[in-house]
């Protein structure tokens, strides 16, 4: 994956942020919105493309379009740095192939051991029941 050209498809756009601040946040677009069209991407591969928008899916809009934003910093700079690291590393997990799980047999002796406690067990409980007399 190569990240500059990956940068290089991104679209920012700065806008004021929301909630109170005063009057500073009323004169100054500190937020940072990220758009990423993921169709039209030609970085990924057809195969990419479906695992990123299957890992995505709660995350793209109807056209396929990624937004990300950022407001934590009061600078703009700033905010632009952590939307693009929040975007890499949305990526790098969405490309991320799973191991596939291999399945352990249980060995023996824990086998034997739980037959053995559910045996001690049902003997501490029959010891409670009251002798039978015939």
């Amino acid at each position: 994956m190569d990240v500059e050209a990956l940068k290089s498809e991104l679209t920012y756009k700065a806008v004021r942020s929301s909630g109170s601040g005063g009057q500073h946040v009323n004169k100054v677009a500190s937020k940072v919105v990220l758009y990423f069209n993921l169709e039209a991407s030609a970085q990924f591969t057809d195969e990419e493309k479906i695992r990123l928008s299957e890992y995505l899916q709660n995350r793209l809009n109807k056209q396929g379009v990624l937004i990300l934003d950022s407001s934590e910093s009061r600078s703009q700079f700033r905010n632009k740095a952590l939307v693009t690291q929040k975007f890499l590393d949305l990526i790098v997990e969405g490309l991320k192939e799973e191991k596939e799980r291999k399945p352990t047999k249980v060995p023996k002796a824990v086998k034997r051991k739980r037959l053995e406690t559910k045996r001690k067990n049902a003997e501490k409980k029959a010891n409670r029941k009251p002798p039978k007399i015939d």
